[in-house]
């Protein structure tokens, strides 16, 4: 054999086994291999592929890790659009659908099959290679995230046959996934993320491609959009086939799928996917039902924005019985006491449960909720856990009643009881630690300062090490006072400082919603910033001035004046000026086109973070609030929206999605 032929061999040898290590430990989570053993087999193929580049094959795992980081990702105009579903929450709902279906169509033939909880890409093939994958986007234009889809192990670099199609499918990110990058998180002291889906879509829009590669993403396809898939010069005239043949070339898809066009049926299966959710290896949200014939499909026809021909079931939220072990109480930033439920862990909506909100004593006695109860628990809108409710019929005995301390848990001083403000518990110690670890956490916040890395037990390790007594502290620490701290090297060091210093520019809307003033939320910060400008000008400002300002009452108005009454509140401002902190308003709106307008952002967007959504609307004029009432103008939901939407349908307030609010911004509505 020649040493071209022996290198070709090696070379083959090394893709096989970097291929297989590779999808052991970001898809099973389960290596074979050190890192540093992977790393040497990677370079040595790196260094082969680059002296004989006639040996090159998009397939290679060398192509599939990364590469350069982006500036920004291109857009993306899909040939075929990529429309969403309407939802339907009944089984009562989903009858209606089937009735408006076969007014068409008589007795059409559905699939039925799981709704994956991702984020919806193309992905597009030239002649049987892997050229282009995009983000759903508006479902017109998306964003173009090649070189991320890449690092995906699952989806085929290259087919068996050159054929030029295009293909959607569900980028998820798997449970086991999830909680490993959790439980990494939670000992370097970084914020947790919320759950499987978002961390999908926030591993997917990442500029590095190194880093996408690092979350373990997985895909199901579930829809040929266009091109060639004819097999002996027959082509696919059902969904089914169209996937039987996908899955032929190389592409996963998804499990539990069947053929039906009996109602009782389809609501047979989706009560069995139901059953199993708990059991599954990923995330879904729901059954898709669809009309299996294409030729069907096209005689249903399309809606504005949702084909008439399929429909998505959405499970209710999952809810589960465990037992309450103990509650132990958190002492807020503002001093207020919250009793937390210590529970038996309990799987739930794809992650294990073992803590839940109880809010207050009040909720806890309308409840009659005891300790050693058994309990039900939900997450609402899939993210937060909560108790619902206990089973007194289940007690033994030995349950015992829940009392709040009359000291605080965290300095000992007493608390009183404030029935008038939402039966608080509240501490009377301003000088509380737990106090100050909580209101420097929510000044470091993403809505607040965005200070990335000062996750709640880093500051705990500050205030322990005495480097800290106020928020202002953070902006005199350097490298020197954190490295060598525990978990803190000098790198990890140098980033939070760098954090630290960028968050200087966040703006006074941003500053002063992270002072922490008592009724002082994003909005009235926002209201707050526009009417006085200059941190200044906010610590002068008199009752009678702030309930001119909309969106503030007699109640934020005295708090707000209240807070920079005190001098410890006036000396920790003026030593954030001091530190070169922006304290002026640094942005605008640009138009008054939402003037008056009041919008409610919920669940998941398809393209923007919410905080983007929120500074175009506030461009725009637009106010944004955390809670839905009579006063709301528009409530934009995306995926997983939960309670915000229920409250605004009970409210009659105008439901829109991320396309219709795209279409207000661009004045095309």
């Amino acid at each position: 054999m020649s040493d071209r032929s022996q290198t070709l061999e090696e070379i083959k040898k090394l893709r096989r086994e970097l291929t297989h290590h590779a999808k052991l430990y970001y898809v099973y989570d389960a290596p074979e291999i050190s890192d540093y053993e992977y790393d040497m087999m990677f370079d040595r193929l790196k260094r082969l592929e680059a002296e004989y580049p006639e040996f090159f094959d998009p397939d290679s795992p060398t192509q599939r890790v990364g590469g350069q980081a982006l500036d920004k990702f291109g857009k993306v105009t899909h040939t075929v659009r990529m429309d969403s579903l309407a939802d339907v929450f009944s089984f009562d709902e989903l009858q209606s659908f089937l009735d408006g279906v076969s007014e068409t169509v008589q007795s059409a033939v559905y699939s039925v099959e799981p709704k994956i909880d991702g984020l919806s890409v193309s992905l597009k093939y030239e002649k049987g290679v892997f050229s282009q994958g995009a983000t759903r986007g508006d479902g017109v234009v998306g964003e173009d995230v090649t070189q991320n889809l890449k690092t995906i192990f699952s989806i085929p670099m290259t087919l068996p046959e050159p054929l030029d199609l295009t293909v959607r499918g569900e980028v998820y990110m798997p449970r086991a996934v999830f909680n490993r990058i959790n439980a990494k998180r939670e000992s370097e002291g970084k914020a947790l993320m919320a759950n499987p889906r978002n961390a999908a879509a926030g591993s997917l829009r990442q500029l590095d491609p190194a880093v996408t590669a690092s979350r373990g993403l997985d895909i199901f396809v579930f829809n040929f959009q266009e091109g060639n898939i004819y097999l002996d010069g027959h082509a696919p005239e059902s969904h089914t086939e169209t996937l039987d043949r996908l899955e032929s070339l190389g592409f996963p898809t998804v499990a539990m799928r069947i053929k039906t066009s009996n109602a009782l049926d389809i609501f047979a299966h989706i009560e069995k996917i139901g059953a199993n959710r708990p059991a599954l290896p990923y995330d879904i949200d729901g059954v898709v039902i669809k009309a299996d014939s294409l030729a069907d499909r096209s005689a249903i026809g399309e809606g504005t924005s949702t084909p008439k021909w399929a429909a998505a079931y959405k499970f209710p939220p999952e809810e589960k019985q465990t037992k309450l072990l103990d509650i132990v109480v958190n002492v807020g930033r503002t001093g207020v006491l919250t009793p937390l439920a210590l529970l038996e862990p309990v799987s739930l909506a794809g992650t294990t449960v073992s803590r839940a909100t109880l809010h207050n004593l009040d909720f806890i006695r309308q409840r009659d909720i005891m300790l050693g109860d058994v309990v039900t628990v939900r997450k609402a809108g899939d993210i937060i856990p909560e108790v619902i409710c206990a089973h007194s019929n289940k007690r033994d005995g030995s349950q015992q009643q829940f009392n709040m301390p009359s000291l605080c848990p965290s300095c000992g001083e007493p608390v009183y009881y404030d029935p008038s403000e939402n039966a608080a518990t509240r501490c009377t110690n301003v000088s509380c630690p737990a106090q100050l670890s909580r209101k420097i956490e929510h000044f470091a916040s993403k809505n607040a300062m965005n200070i990335d890395g000062l996750g709640p037990q880093i500051i705990d390790l500050f205030i322990e090490n005495d480097l800290i007594r106020n928020s202002a502290d953070l902006y005199t620490l350097n490298v020197e006072d954190i490295q060598g701290l525990d978990r803190m090297g000098e790198k990890s060091a140098q980033n939070l400082v760098n954090a630290i210093e960028n968050s200087k520019s966040a703006g006074l809307e941003r500053l002063l919603f992270a002072l922490g003033i008592q009724n002082v939320g994003e909005v009235a910060a926002t209201a707050l910033a526009a009417k006085y400008k200059t941190l200044d000008a906010c610590m002068h400002a008199t009752v009678e001035e702030l309930i001119t300002i909309p969106d503030f009452g007699a109640v934020t108005a005295s708090c707000v004046v209240d807070y920079f009454s005190h001098k410890s509140n006036v000396d920790m401002c003026q030593s954030l000026k001091s530190h070169g902190l922006v304290t002026h308003a640094v942005k605008a709106p640009t138009s008054d086109k939402f003037q008056g307008l009041t919008f409610v952002l919920t669940g998941t967007l398809p393209t923007m973070t919410r905080d983007e959504a929120s500074e175009k609307i506030k461009a725009l004029g637009g106010k944004v609030a955390g809670s839905v009432s009579s006063k709301t103008s528009y409530v934009v939901a995306g995926d997983a929206a939960g309670s915000k939407l229920t409250k605004a349908r009970a409210l009659g307030v105008k439901v829109i999605d991320e396309d219709e609010l795209i279409r207000m911004i661009n004045g095309s509505i």
